[in-house]
């Protein structure tokens, strides 16, 4: 199963909780910037990309594992821009 979600990473603190509760979920979770795509539980990759902006997040894997990314991201997340 797959997932988009669109994010608010736009700070260093944001972005250390993002990646403490990403590391604990054994879903695959690409952030996409442009069109640039980093492994989100890459805090090099995070820091490569531009998150001045909302970044898409595209979960992969089993409902039950997206369902749990869904729920523990909530606070990172924003409406989509048109």
């Amino acid at each position: 199963m797959k997932k988009r979600i669109w994010a608010n990473l736009n700070s260093i603190d944001r972005v250390k909780a993002f990646i403490a509760m990403t590391n604990q979920l054994s879903c695959e979770i690409d952030v996409c910037s442009g069109r640039y795509v980093v492994d989100g539980k890459s805090i090099m990759g995070l820091f490569s990309i531009d998150l001045s902006v909302p970044v898409e997040l595209v979960v992969h894997g089993t409902p039950e594992e997206v369902a749990d990314f869904e729920e523990k991201s909530l606070p990172f997340q924003v409406e989509r821009e048109s």
